[in-house]
């Protein structure tokens, strides 16, 4: 199995590259049905910086035409969310009456989530809906459902595929989870 080294730690592979696509294959097809006869394009807006590889893998496998945009939070130092959730880069444009898919890389506790929704509502779109490639329902903390899920996984911590362990590791086209531990 390969091994790789990032900072201080040992990694091994969890989730291959064909698997991963895979999982993304079965969202769009998810999306494709739900979206198809959308009056308008729909927004993804992609969350910075995890879920960059995820959405462009996903814009190229949906059928529908769509925006796309970006916001940035950050709650994570290390390998752990500090629960604090902060907003380095929001959306600029009217999104009244428009259908928000909101692309995660990951959603852990929630938090993240809870807040970005909440935010995008006071922007008052007529939907907004998560869609995630990894979700962890062990951690989880909210009531609000998480509609489009590529893959749910346990409590490892995981890098690779946009993913990263201190700003590295997001180039890796497998998944990777600590072995050191």
């Amino acid at each position: 199995m390969e091994k790789i080294r990032l900072n201080d730690r040992t990694f091994k592979v969890m989730i291959p590259a064909e698997q991963i696509d895979a999982a993304v294959a079965k969202v769009a097809e998810e999306l494709n049905k739900d979206y198809a006869d959308a009056k308008r394009p729909p927004i993804f807006v992609g969350v910075l910086c995890g879920a960059f590889v995820f959405l462009s893998d996903l814009v190229r496998k949906v059928q529908f035409t769509n925006e796309i945009t970006f916001m940035q939070v950050s709650s994570y130092q290390g390998t752990q969310s500090t629960g604090n959730v902060h907003q380095k880069l929001g959306i600029d444009f009217d999104i009244t009456g428009r259908d928000i898919i909101l692309v995660e890389d990951i959603v852990e506790t929630g938090h993240s989530i809870e807040y970005m929704v909440n935010y995008l509502q006071t922007l008052n779109p007529n939907s907004v809906e998560v869609c995630t490639l990894f979700y962890k329902p062990e951690k989880y903390q909210y009531n609000r459902q998480i509609r489009y899920v590529a893959m749910e996984i346990g409590n490892e911590f995981i890098v690779g595929y946009g993913l990263d362990y201190d700003q590295v590791g997001r180039n890796l086209k497998d998944i990777y989870v600590v072995e050191d531990e």
